[in-house]
C-alpha cells in the first residue's frame, strides 16, 4: 500500500511545453513513476524525438496552447483518446527581457497569451475531465519572478505573479471536485530559456551569489518537485507554491 503512495501507474497526463527543458523533464519523470502522458509542443520535430527516446506510453501532439485552436486539440486528444484526465502540467511559457517602457502592445499579449491565458483556459476545458478523475491535479510551472524581482521583466513577473494566484483560487473552487492545484516556481534553472543570459559570466556570477546552493538547478529538480505533487502521498496538499530555487527566495541579504 505504501510502495503505491509514490507511484503514477495508470494514471493520465498533458505536460504543455513538453519537448524541452522542465517540460520535457517533467515528461520523463511521470513516464518514470508509471504514468502515461500526452507531451504538447509546437515543433513536431521535437516531439518525434522525444517520442524516439520513449516510444512506450508517451504520446505528443503538436498545438500552440497560446491560441484557442491548439487548447481545443489538446482538449479534444484527451476527450477522445482518454475521456478523463488525472494530471495536468501547464509548462508552456516565453519570456521577452525589456524595460518595462519598451515593451510594444504585441510583446505584452504574446507573453500574457503563452504564460497565463494558455494555462487559464486549459484549466477550463480540461476540467470536465479531470473532475472525472476524481483525484485531478493541477501544476502550475511558475517562476520566482512571480515571488520577487529578479530583473526578468515585468510582463513575465506579473503572468507568473497571477499564476500563483490562480493556483490559490482553482485549489479553493475546485477541492469538492477532488480537484488538487499546485505550483512550483524555479529560479535560474539550465534550460534553453535561461542559457540566453547566464551565458554572461557576469549575470552568472551574480545569480550564483544569491543562490546558498551556490549552483544552478537542473530541469529534473523541478520535474521531481512536480511529480511529487502529483502522488498519493501528496494528497493533502492544496494551493501550495513549492519555491524550486536553491535557497533563493529565503536567502535576503547576505554580505560574504
Amino acid at each position: 500500500m505504501a510502495q503505491n503512495r509514490w507511484q503514477l501507474t495508470g494514471k493520465r497526463a498533458v505536460v504543455t511545453g513538453g519537448s524541452k527543458g522542465i517540460g520535457e523533464a517533467t515528461v520523463e519523470e511521470l513516464l518514470g513513476l508509471g504514468a502515461e502522458v500526452l507531451a504538447i509542443a509546437r515543433k513536431q520535430e521535437d516531439l518525434d524525438k522525444l517520442k524516439a527516446k520513449h516510444p512506450e506510453r508517451l504520446h505528443t501532439l503538436s498545438a500552440d496552447v497560446s491560441q484557442a485552436e491548439g487548447r481545443t486539440a489538446v482538449a479534444s486528444w484527451v476527450q477522445q483518446e482518454w475521456g478523463l484526465l488525472d494530471i495536468l502540467v501547464n509548462n508552456a511559457g516565453t519570456n521577452i527581457r525589456k524595460p518595462t517602457e519598451a515593451y510594444t502592445s504585441e510583446e505584452y499579449s504574446f507573453i500574457m497569451q503563452t504564460n497565463l491565458q494558455s494555462a487559464f483556459e486549459l484549466n477550463r476545458l480540461l476540467y470536465p475531465m479531470l473532475q472525472k478523475s476524481e483525484q485531478g491535479n493541477i501544476v502550475h510551472v511558475t517562476s520566482v519572478a512571480g515571488l520577487v524581482h529578479v530583473r526578468t521583466g515585468s510582463i513575465y513577473g506579473m503572468t507568473k505573479a497571477a499564476l500563483t494566484q490562480l493556483t490559490r483560487n482553482l485549489a479553493v473552487e475546485w477541492a469538492k471536485d477532488g480537484i488538487r492545484v499546485n505550483a512550483v516556481a524555479p529560479w535560474y534553472i539550465s534550460t534553453p530559456l535561461a542559457q540566453t543570459v547566464l551565458q554572461n559570466p557576469d549575470f552568472y556570477n551574480n545569480v550564483i551569489s544569491r543562490t546558498p546552493m551556490q549552483q544552478i538547478g537542473k530541469p529534473e529538480d523541478v520535474a521531481g518537485a512536480v511529480a511529487f505533487l502529483c502522488l498519493p502521498a501528496a494528497a493533502y496538499i492544496t494551493g501550495q507554491t513549492l519555491a524550486v530555487d536553491g535557497g533563493f527566495t529565503v536567502n535576503g541579504f547576505h554580505p560574504l
